[in-house]
C-alpha cells in the first residue's frame, strides 16, 4: 500500500514539474513587439528638458542601496526655509521608462515638498541587469531604505501606472507603515482587474504560459528560473531610435514583474492604502478611468478619485489638472 502511494506521489510530482517546465519552454520571448497599438509617448518625449538643471535646488544623485547597487534619483529641494516641515514625496515611474518622466512635476512642487523621483533598479541608462532584480519584493526594500529614518516627516508615495501599482504593493507589504499618504496616477493593479484593458491597450505582452509555469515552480519554493523574461512591452520605434532610447526597458523578468505590481489579491493591498488621491484620464488607452472608483471603493473609503476628460495614459502625469489636484493633496 505504501509502495503504491509512493509511486502515485512520484508520478504526480513528475507530471507537476513536466507541466511547469513545458509551459515555460512553450512560450519563449518574441522578437521586438510591434507598436502598432501602444501608448503615445509624444508628450512624454517632448517634456524631457523642461527644468533648469543648473538651479542648485534640483540635483541628480546616486543613492547606494544596502547591496551596493546605485539608484538614480532626481532630488528637488524644497523652496522653503524649514525643509523638515514639508512632506517628502517619492515618485515612481511606470513600466519600461525611468524617473525622468517626473522632471516637470517634481520641479513644479518645490514650493510645497521635497521630491525624490526614483529610477528603479533594472531601469534607466545603465542598470546592472536591465529588466531584472534579485528577488521578488526588492523594490519595496529599496524604497524602505530610501525613506530611511524619516519618522518625523510626512511621507507621500506617488506612482504612475506600474509605479502606482508598486505604491499599492508597498502599502500592503511589510513596509506599509512607512507611507503616510499615496498619490496614484492611472495605477496598474492586475492584468485581470476590472479597469485594465486587454494587454493594457496593446502596451504589455505577457508570456502567459511561461508566467503560469514559473508560478507553479515558485509555489513549491523553486526560484532558479525567476530571471527568465515574463513580459514584453510594445515600445514605439520613435522612442527606441530617439535620443532617449537608451533609457527604455522593453522586457521584464518574472521576479521584476511580480515586484512591480500589487499581489494577486490586489484588493487586500488596496485595502491597506493610507489616504490617497487617484487621478486618471478619461481617454486612457490602458485602463478604464471610470472603473477605479467603482472597484476600489468596495474595499476602502480612503480614496479621492478624479477623472480628467480628454487625457491619455502618459499625458496624465503633466496635465495641469493633475498638478492642481496633487498640490491640493499636499497642502
Amino acid at each position: 500500500m505504501i509502495y503504491k502511494a509512493l509511486i502515485f506521489l512520484g508520478i504526480s510530482v513528475l507530471i507537476y514539474f513536466g507541466i511547469a517546465f513545458g509551459m515555460i519552454l512553450s512560450h519563449p520571448p518574441a522578437g521586438e513587439i510591434p507598436a502598432t497599438r501602444s501608448l503615445d509617448f509624444t508628450g512624454l518625449l517632448s517634456d524631457q528638458d523642461s527644468v533648469p538643471w543648473d538651479d542648485p535646488r534640483i540635483r541628480r544623485e546616486s543613492v547606494e542601496m544596502p547591496d551596493g547597487a546605485q539608484l538614480s534619483v532626481t532630488h528637488v529641494l524644497p523652496d522653503v526655509p524649514a525643509r523638515d516641515n514639508v512632506p517628502l514625496v517619492i515618485m515612481l515611474h511606470g513600466s519600461g521608462w525611468y524617473g525622468g518622466q517626473f522632471n516637470t512635476l517634481a520641479w513644479s512642487l518645490r514650493d510645497l515638498a521635497e521630491v525624490k523621483a526614483v529610477t528603479l533598479r533594472g531601469h534607466g541608462a545603465d542598470p546592472v541587469r536591465r529588466g531584472d532584480v534579485d528577488y521578488v519584493g526588492q523594490f519595496e526594500d529599496d524604497l524602505a531604505h530610501l525613506i530611511g529614518e524619516t519618522t518625523d516627516r510626512r511621507v507621500v508615495l506617488l506612482g504612475h501606472s506600474s509605479g502606482g501599482g508598486l505604491v499599492v504593493r508597498m502599502a500592503g507589504g511589510p513596509h506599509g507603515d512607512l507611507i503616510d499618504e499615496a498619490i496614484l496616477l492611472a495605477p496598474f493593479l492586475q492584468h485581470d482587474a476590472p479597469m485594465t484593458r486587454a494587454n493594457s491597450g496593446g502596451w504589455a505582452h505577457p508570456l502567459i504560459r511561461r508566467i503560469i509555469g514559473l508560478s507553479m515552480l515558485n509555489a513549491v519554493g523553486i526560484r532558479a528560473l525567476d530571471h527568465l523574461t515574463a513580459i514584453q512591452f510594445a515600445m514605439p520605434r520613435k522612442v527606441l531610435d530617439g535620443p532617449m532610447g537608451h533609457m527604455a526597458t522593453t522586457a521584464y523578468s518574472w521576479r521584476l514583474n511580480q515586484s512591480f505590481a500589487p499581489r494577486r489579491d490586489w484588493r487586500a493591498d488596496v485595502a491597506a492604502l493610507p489616504d490617497f488621491l487617484l487621478v486618471a484620464g478619461r481617454d486612457d488607452a490602458a485602463f478604464d478611468a471610470a472603473g477605479y472608483e467603482a472597484s476600489l471603493s468596495e474595499v476602502t473609503d480612503r480614496g479621492r478619485y478624479v477623472v480628467v476628460p480628454g487625457v491619455g495614459h502618459l499625458d496624465i502625469v503633466d496635465h495641469p489638472e493633475t498638478l492642481a489636484e496633487i498640490r491640493s493633496a499636499l497642502q
